[in-house]
C-alpha cells in the first residue's frame, strides 16, 4: 500500500544534504560527489532506506546511492540517519531514467522486493525486463551485477528467465534466503515483516561481463 502523501516531504528533500538535487549533472562524475574512487552500489527502489543505510554503515569503503521516486517514501529514509554516513547519498527519480544519471560507473545493483506488476501486460515495467536490463547496460563500470531479493514467487521465476536469457549466470539462488546459511544478510524493511511473517524470502546474485 502507497504512503499517503506527506505535505513537508519535498522541503525535507531539498534540505538534506545527502539528497542529489540534479543527479544527471554529476553523469560520469560520480566518484567526484563521494571524493574518491571507490565502488558505488545502487539500489533501485530503495524505500525507506534501511537496506541502503545499513550497508553504508557496514561498509564505508564502499559508496551506495539508494534510488526511489517517492518524495513521502525517500523522507523516511532520509530521516532514519542518525549520524554521519559520508559514502550515502539518495536520488529521488523515476528508474527509468538511470541512463540519464550514470555512465559506465556502477559496480553493482541491488533489486529488493521490487513491483512485482503481476499482470502479464505490465511485463515491461518490471525491474528485470530486458528492456530495464539493457538500461543498466550502460551504468555499468565492468561486471555487470545485479543482487535480487523479492518475496513474490512470481517476479522470481520471471528474473531468472528474463536475466537468464539476457546472458547473466545466476548464482547462490535461494528460495528461502533465512535458512540458506548467507551470512550478513541485511534486511529491508519489507523483508523483515515478511521474515516475521514466515514469508520465504528469494534471493539470487547475477553476473554478466
Amino acid at each position: 500500500m502507497r504512503l499517503r502523501n506527506n505535505k513537508n516531504a519535498k522541503g525535507i528533500l531539498e534540505e538534506s544534504k545527502y539528497v542529489i538535487k540534479n543527479p544527471e549533472e554529476n553523469k560520469g562524475k560520480w566518484n567526484k560527489v563521494f571524493g574518491n574512487n571507490n565502488p558505488i552500489r545502487v539500489e533501485i527502489g530503495c524505500g525507506k532506506g534501511n537496506f541502503i543505510i545499513q550497508n553504508a554503515l557496514t561498509y564505508p569503503d564502499i559508496n551506495f546511492i539508494g534510488i526511489e521516486m517517492y518524495d513521502t517514501v525517500l523522507m523516511y529514509a532520509v530521516n532514519k540517519i542518525e549520524q554521519d554516513i559520508p559514502n550515502l547519498r539518495f536520488i529521488r527519480i523515476d528508474a527509468r531514467l538511470v541512463e540519464d544519471i550514470f555512465d559506465k560507473e556502477i559496480d553493482l545493483v541491488f533489486l529488493n522486493f521490487s513491483d512485482p506488476w503481476p499482470k502479464n501486460r505490465n511485463a515491461k515495467r518490471r525491474l528485470t525486463h530486458e528492456r530495464f536490463l539493457s538500461r543498466y547496460d550502460n551504468i555499468f563500470k565492468g561486471e555487470k551485477t545485479i543482487f535480487l531479493k523479492t518475496d513474490n514467487v512470481g517476479l522470481f521465476e520471471f528474473s531468472i528467465e528474463s536475466l537468464s536469457c539476457y546472458g547473466y549466470k545466476l548464482k547462490n539462488i535461494s528460495l528461502d534466503l533465512v535458512n540458506s546459511g548467507i551470512e550478513d544478510n541485511i534486511m529491508t524493511e519489507y523483508e523483515k515483516k515478511f521474515t516475521d511473517m514466515g514469508i520465504k524470502i528469494n534471493r539470487l546474485e547475477a553476473y554478466k561481463d
